[in-house]
């Protein structure tokens, strides 16, 4: 299941379950037409909080919408897991993609207010991994 809506900061992204190729191809497809009328420099914040591991040929899909978002002027987007293996997963498909400077990860379940924490990013480029002095 996805879900793709725009936002004042940009688009904001749910994606849950078991996506299979098919619906991330969706996602896609929806996507292109999100971006054509993005402005410059927007922000994405992406909800994966119920996003199941990814198979491959998903993975794939996923990773040609990441590189679509950057192309199409992104300038930082964050993301919200709960689970160590889909961060894991989702850290590698940013790297593949060429965005993983620009996407920070946050634990949904070790931070009930992971939204602000991500909005901070989005809009004002606090680093939630940036350590305090």
């Amino acid at each position: 299941m996805y879900k793709l809506e725009k936002a004042p900061f940009g688009i904001k992204i749910k994606f849950a379950g078991f996506m299979q190729p098919d619906e991330m191809r969706e996602w896609l497809e929806e996507s292109k037409v999100a971006l054509a009328s993005a402005p410059k420099g927007f922000g994405v914040l992406v909800d994966e909080t119920e996003l199941k591991a990814l198979p491959e040929d998903t993975k794939k899909v996923l990773q040609e919408g990441q590189a679509l978002y950057k192309a199409s002027g992104m300038s930082r987007s964050a993301v919200g897991l709960a689970s160590a293996l889909t961060t894991a997963q989702m850290k590698a498909v940013a790297k593949d993609a060429g965005i993983y400077e620009w996407e920070r990860y946050i634990d949904a379940s070790a931070n009930p207010n992971w939204v602000a924490i991500a909005m901070a990013w989005i809009q004002d480029g606090v680093d939630p991994d940036a350590k305090a002095a």
